[in-house]
Parts: C-alpha cells; structure tokens; sequence
C-alpha cells in the first residue's frame, strides 16, 4: 500500500479511474489515501460505490466495454457474444458488466452468454441495478490487481504510474 499512498493525487486518481469510471467515485477514494492495508481500501471502495448518483452511475457504466472471452473462444462463442452484447447495449443503453471471477477461463463463455440472456429479461430498472452492483465486484477486482501490481518488484514507481492516462 506504500507505493499506492505516495502517488500523486492525480496519479491515484488516474490509476482508480482504470477501476472504475466515475470520476467522483475515484477522486473519493484518492482523497481518503492513505490507506493501511488493502482490505481498508476495498472497504472505502465499496463505500463509495453503494454511495454512486444516478449520474455518477451512467459516467461509469459508460467508460466500460463490454466483457470479452479469453483468447481460445470458439468462433461461434464469439459471434454468439457479439450479438448478445449488441442487444443488451441496444435494450439498455450500456455495456454489459459482469464480474467473471472466481469462474475457470474454460467456463466463462457459458457464464457470460448465460448471464446476458437471462439478464435482458429485466427492466431498466432493475438492471441498472444489478450492473451497479457487478460494477462494483468488478473494481474491486481491479483494485486487488493494482494493489497487487504496485507491491510487486516489477511494478512501476509511483512517477512511472502516472503516465497512465484514466479510462473511458
């Protein structure tokens, strides 16, 4: 957690806008730094996603794209995919967000074909909703990858990370 404290504000804010797009939801979390341990941080994170305007929602649904099968996708899977997520961001106005984790690479087409047909049964509503909340299991993930990358020997210094430009 080191390394992550001692970026700068803009550096931090950068690097959590990979984690999720909200630009509030991100100058939050940069703001509150320092953090003792990645738990706290993952805490603060979740805080400030349950805490997401409406609007604040939309900026980061917006920076997402779609989930992606890992390299080795049947060609089928991957027309099947494309068509799916065409329709959802049709119906919803978004990319699908979905957080695979947890799911071995050899069953995520079926997770995520899954998941998008059975969540186009859904209102607006109520799938706004439950991207919100993928939304927030994704940057957590995120953020257990880039606490994870910057306490590695081979991660960059805290100067280096901020060449990183934000997402979206």
């Amino acid at each position: 957690m080191t390394r992550f404290n001692a970026l700068s504000p803009e550096a931090a804010h950068a690097a959590l806008l990979h984690c999720c797009g909200s630009r509030r939801w991100a100058h939050r979390l940069a703001a509150h730094r320092p953090y003792p341990d990645p738990g706290v941080l993952l805490a603060a994170a979740d805080e400030a996603s349950y805490d997401l305007s409406q609007a604040d929602l939309t900026e980061a649904l917006a920076a997402e794209s779609s989930a992606e099968l890992e390299h080795g996708a049947s060609y089928a899977a991957l027309l099947a995919l494309d068509a799916a997520h065409a329709a959802y961001e049709r119906k919803f106005g978004h990319a699908f967000v979905i957080c695979l984790d947890g799911h071995p690479p050899e069953e995520q087409a079926d997770q995520l074909l899954a998941a998008i047909r059975r969540r186009m049964g859904h209102e607006v509503d109520e799938e706004r909703s439950i991207s919100a909340d993928e939304l927030r299991r994704v940057a957590q993930a995120r953020l257990l990858d880039l606490t994870r990358w910057l306490t590695s020997a081979d991660g960059l210094t805290a100067e280096e990370f901020g060449l990183f430009a934000p997402v979206g």
